[in-house]
């Protein structure tokens, strides 16, 4: 640990539960440390954290109003400032590393898998590793990485760390690849850093490793920030300690926050009690609270889960919502929450939905019946695979018509469904090509061939005068422009489909919300795909075709794996706050927000207790309280439910007034729940289906 200079005073610290105005004293805290600085002389820097994103523009934006917008506020997450601080230094690292002089290029995760796929495939061969099995391994092996970045922990080291703490009998524990893993993690981390390509395993692990102990970077890096305010540090990666004491070490000014019912990010990187140890060397404050439901249900929800044979009576202010199946569970609860917006007991963004985990199905039942009674809903953070877009598709068999040697990835469907996407007029949900029609002339007019798939004349269809001459002009203009670019040369992949979206969506900005973040998504992934592609080629000098990485993009986007992320993070039309507010218990609790009213669904799941958020594979390895220990089923048992008391205690502070447990005997699968807040649900008053809001409490 690196020791503080004795000038330095120490840094605030602030503990307490949710709710507790640990982010509001933070704010004060800057607003103090801005008043106390020179007057006349240029402002000094602070360097703000937040936990995610969403928390950053918030931080920022209470940091801004506070300070009247007269200071400038640099606000990152953990993992944003140190991959800007690895591009914006990478030049230090070309000598001890031995690297070419080159910009570097992060990868995305979807990217970052096809990779290390393609680079591993003769080892995964070897290993007899096939299919889901395969991605599987690839996944984790890649999340390993990660893990041991973000603690601070060698790549080197990581067979010994699994070899000592994975104990069971799953396949993926077996001690042979636990050694294959290290080896190619090791060749991958070689292989991107000579082709200049990052992921967020390789940034982390540069970052703590070898720019973060380089005097010159500490020098830039320590006069560049006089002042880190850090809130909610309990999600933070264990590096972000080191440097947080590099900071203070200078003299910096420090104010961090944390909340000892918060660790929503452990198993995903973050590493609290290792950031809790900085408060040692802090002035500690200690703040309490007793909003929400927390003061008179907490202790009560928590002594169920050790004690649930003794079930008290809960108060009124819980209901219980019990169906056999889970689909009369949605309906009801649907019913529930219209009834009382339309008899004007709560407001739809006084009302949040919370689950462990919202199904296709279970969210578009909710999103179906709460809009169909004009109720605005809000799905937070939404990610669907970009594949499930029908223009999306259109654009990808576009593209495998357009480009030579694709035909095997076009067949008559999808040519029927992209006539329907592209024959779509402006400002209408209603096509020129309908989809009988589109059909015919797939049928008829597709002329399939495995080099040169050719869409034939319209009148190739001998009853073509019954397809209307406005779907014949429809189609007719789509074949020409598919010919016209099939006889460009030197066609790029991009350049088409920008060319498609000008020629048939015009600029997509009449798009409905969703087809423009799909189609938002399609060309920022295409725009990342050719940058590596051109890195690619630069260094191998076995370069593939054109047509062969167009293919691979098809093929990518197929298997179902990116999704868009819809920009900005709200409808348009909709202020925060408007709507029902639908989330997973992980999205909810990451987004810090509260509600009047609590909907928990399926609280008979045991995915409570798994918060919302799967932990990374052998992610309790890597925290720092737990070198070289053996991770047991029952040290698992014991942290789920230490979790899910975290998640009771941090969810009551943000419900207001009421709460509903909405609980199913069979789940989505036809299993019986048995999960461990039944109890809860037993001793909650049962809310009558016939009369689903009762009055008064």
């Amino acid at each position: 640990m690196v020791s503080f200079a004795h000038s330095a005073p120490p840094a605030l610290w602030l503990t307490g539960p949710s709710r507790s105005g640990k982010t509001q004293r933070l704010v004060t805290e800057f607003q103090t440390w801005l008043a106390q600085q020179t007057p006349g002389l240029s402002p000094p820097t602070a360097l703000v954290f937040a936990a995610n994103d969403d928390n950053r523009w918030q931080l920022a934006d209470r940091l801004a109003q506070a300070t009247g917008g007269r200071y400038p506020i640099l606000s990152k997450t953990p993992l944003g400032f140190i991959s800007d601080e690895v591009k914006l230094f990478f030049p230090l690292l070309f000598q001890p590393l031995n690297l070419k002089a080159q910009f570097p290029l992060r990868l995305r995760p979807e990217t970052e898998q096809e990779l290390a796929t393609q680079l591993w495939q003769a080892a995964l061969t070897a290993a007899e590793l096939q299919g889901v099995m395969q991605y599987r391994f690839v996944r984790e092996t890649l999340d390993l990485l990660q893990l041991a970045g973000a603690s601070g922990i060698p790549a080197e080291d990581i067979p010994t760390l699994l070899d000592m703490g994975l104990v069971g009998s799953d396949w993926r524990y077996a001690p042979e690849l636990s050694q294959l893993r290290g080896e190619l993690l090791l060749t991958w981390r070689q292989w991107g850093l000579e082709r200049g390509l990052l992921s967020y395993g390789t940034i982390y692990e540069l970052y703590w490793r070898y720019l973060l102990p380089n005097p010159t970077y500490q020098h830039h890096f320590t006069q560049r920030y006089q002042a880190v305010f850090a809130d909610d540090v309990d999600d933070y990666p264990a590096i972000a300690r080191d440097l947080f004491e590099c900071l203070l070490a200078s003299g910096a000014h420090g104010v961090f926050t944390n909340n000892p019912d918060g660790k929503i990010r452990l198993g995903l990187n973050a590493d609290p009690d290792y950031l809790g140890e900085l408060q040692a060397t802090c002035q500690v404050e200690t703040l309490t609270s007793s909003v929400g439901l927390a003061a008179e249900l907490t202790e009560t929800c928590v002594q169920l889960l050790y004690e649930p044979v003794l079930v008290p009576d809960l108060p009124a202010t819980v209901r219980s919502l019990q169906t056999i199946s889970r689909a009369a569970l949605l309906r009801q609860t649907a019913e529930i929450v219209s009834e009382a917006i339309r008899a004007g007991e709560v407001k739809p963004g006084d009302i949040a939905i919370i689950a462990p985990g919202l199904d296709a199905i279970g969210r578009y039942s909710l999103i179906e019946i709460l809009t169909q009674r004009n109720i605005p809903v809000e799905p937070l953070n939404e990610q669907r695979s970009l594949i499930g877009s029908p223009l999306v598709r259109a654009l990808l068999t576009l593209l495998a018509l357009v480009f030579p040697g694709l035909g095997r990835l076009v067949g008559p469907e999808a040519v029927a469904e992209m006539l329907v996407v592209l024959s779509r007029r402006e400002q209408s949900s209603d096509s020129d090509i309908d989809p009988a029609r589109a059909g015919l002339l797939a049928d008829y007019c597709y002329q399939f061939d495995t080099e040169h798939p050719r869409l034939l004349s319209g009148t190739s269809y001998p009853r073509w005068d019954r397809l209307g001459h406005l779907a014949l002009d429809a189609y007719e203009t789509i074949r020409r422009w598919v010919m016209t670019e099939q006889e460009r040369s030197g066609q790029r992949a991009i350049a088409l489909l920008d060319r498609a979206q000008e020629q048939f969506l015009g600029q997509g900005s009449q798009l409905p919300f969703a087809q423009l973040s799909a189609l938002r998504g399609l060309l920022e992934t295409a725009e990342h795909f050719w940058q590596v592609e051109r890195r690619l080629q630069q260094h191998d000098t076995m370069a593939r075709s054109p047509t062969a990485a167009v293919a691979q993009f098809i093929q990518l986007l197929r298997r179902g794996t990116i999704t868009a992320n819809a920009y900005p993070l709200r409808p348009l039309g909709l202020e925060a706050g408007q709507a029902v507010l639908l989330a997973t218990i992980y999205q909810y609790r990451s987004l810090r927000r509260h509600h009047r009213w609590h909907f928990w669904l399926d609280v008979g799941s045991r995915l409570w207790e798994e918060g919302g958020a799967a932990a990374l594979f052998a992610a309790p390895l890597f925290l720092h309280q737990r070198p070289g220990t053996a991770w047991r089923p029952e040290d698992e048992s014991a942290a789920n439910r230490d979790r899910l008391e975290r998640v009771l205690r941090d969810l009551l502070t943000r419900v207001t007034e009421r709460l509903y447990l909405c609980h199913s005997d069979l789940a989505v699968s036809g299993a019986e729940q048995a999960g461990p807040l039944l109890p809860l649900v037993y001793s909650a008053a049962t809310v009558d289906s016939d009369q689903p809001t009762p009055n008064g409490d």
